[in-house]
């Protein structure tokens, strides 16, 4: 019997901690579907989630990252019109300048007030809740 199961990702909200407002850090995806999306992909065999975060940060954007905590996991069976995935979506930090690499065709650096609307996939819900989260339940130690 065939088993047919989703497939595990990862998305990382990426927060540039050496600018005001820690903007987040968004890719313009070179590979179908095309658009604005958080960097992430997915986990390969044998590789832990967190592995997998920070992996795929390095592969996209360049920069080494710092994994804050895990936020929330996203498992609409249509959030990825490829094929049903479940993301597990982590908040990290970095610094510096990240540069587009791999499958990422250009990255964005975004304020709060100036993320894109038509994010790919389900990640404008992502980075609404990320919004919500960060702006009304604060982190502790945290300075905006």
């Amino acid at each position: 019997m065939a088993y047919r199961n989703p497939t595990p990702t990862v998305d990382i909200i990426i927060e540039l901690i050496d600018k005001p407002h820690r903007p987040i850090i968004l890719i313009e995806r070179l590979n179908p579907p095309h658009g604005w999306a958080l960097p992430g992909g997915f986990v390969d065999y044998g590789e832990s989630l967190e592995t997998a975060a920070v992996r795929e940060a390095k592969e996209e954007i360049g920069l080494d990252v710092q994994l804050l905590e895990q936020f929330h996991v996203y498992s609409a069976p249509d959030r990825d019109p490829r094929q049903h995935t479940i993301s597990i979506v982590y908040i990290a930090t970095a610094t510096g300048v990240p540069i587009a690499q791999d499958d990422a065709k250009s990255v964005g650096i975004f304020a709060p007030w100036e993320i894109p609307t038509d994010l790919c996939f389900d990640h404008g819900q992502i980075v609404r809740d990320y919004l919500e989260y960060r702006y009304y339940h604060r982190r502790p130690g945290i300075r905006y």
